[in-house]
């Protein structure tokens, strides 16, 4: 058993430094390799959640659904879970889990595996970005999580992923939001759509402002966009007159690249930013290390 796990572990090492990460390659091959024997009934009562999971909140009606299937199939899949001190950590299988518990089920079908913290997070991760419809910001700190583990750029994960880097890009930028517009976003009063719109202005207030006009009024994307377009005063129109057309071009290109925004005039370009973590988000699309 224990060079089935010393394979096993490789195999996993393989998959997460391959061109392409999938969940189900990664769950196949536990299964795959695992006996009989290694498929056990764990007690509900001895799991606890994965202190990884990026899933904030559980969509109840969702969780209903896969508890009446249970019910009337069975698990259709082991979980898989690493051994703790007290128990077991859940791995994979986190709503699995929650619906038999609803069913007040006393044991699950699972797999004990002896994965170090940063696979048990990786493998969290996967399962909620291939297999479940993740809060836009949920999403982006997911992404944020896998990017900062395998210390690979934004754009790799976008290959990896199968996302654009411009996808990856516009969603990391939604942590730069403050904390309570997050929440919105998080409990689905705010689409990803009014975040991204919101994520791309300077002004903490106007942000807020505008967040709670939004959920009040329930103003669409397009309403909101429409309130956060500057009309140009004399000065800006005239600068705009003499700018060469390319520029406009070029702006549009960067600001989509960076999820800010930015100015070129007169020989300088200027790109914005809210904070220091929104700043190294910038450099690191960029690929600019910058040594402490």
């Amino acid at each position: 058993m224990e060079n089935k796990r010393r394979a096993l572990g490789k195999g996993l090492e393989q998959l997460f430094n391959a061109e392409n990460l999938n969940f189900d390659q990664i769950e196949n091959d536990i299964i795959e390799s695992s006996t009989k024997d290694e498929i056990i009934n764990v007690r509900l009562n001895d799991l606890r959640n994965n202190p990884y999971q990026p899933r904030k909140v559980f969509d109840e009606k969702a969780l209903n659904e896969l508890a009446e299937s249970i019910k009337e199939n069975g698990v259709f899949q082991p979980i898989i879970v690493k051994k703790s001190i007290k128990g077991y950590e859940i791995i994979a299988g986190e709503r699995r889990v929650k619906a038999c518990r609803k069913l007040d089920m006393e044991t699950i079908p699972a797999i004990v595996r002896d994965f170090t913290d940063e696979e048990m997070m990786q493998i969290a991760l996967l399962e909620n970005l291939q297999r479940e419809n993740l809060n836009a910001i949920e999403e982006a700190e997911a992404y944020k999580a896998i990017i900062n583990s395998l210390q690979i750029t934004q754009e790799e994960l976008g290959k990896k992923l199968g996302k654009s880097r411009s996808h990856i890009t516009n969603m990391v930028g939604l942590l730069k939001l403050p904390d309570s517009i997050q929440d919105l976003v998080l409990h689905n009063k705010l689409s990803m759509g009014h975040a991204r719109i919101l994520s791309k202005l300077n002004d903490i207030k106007q942000i807020e402002t505008l967040a709670k006009k939004t959920v009040n009024e329930d103003l669409s994307v397009r309403q909101l966009e429409k309130l956060t377009t500057k009309t140009p005063n004399k000065e800006e129109t005239k600068q705009r007159q003499q700018q060469p057309n390319e520029y406009y071009h070029l702006e549009g290109k960067i600001k989509e690249l960076l999820g800010t925004n930015v100015k070129i005039r007169q020989n300088k370009m200027q790109i914005s930013f809210t904070s220091n973590a929104d700043l190294n988000r910038i450099l690191e699309i960029l690929n600019i290390d910058i040594e402490k």
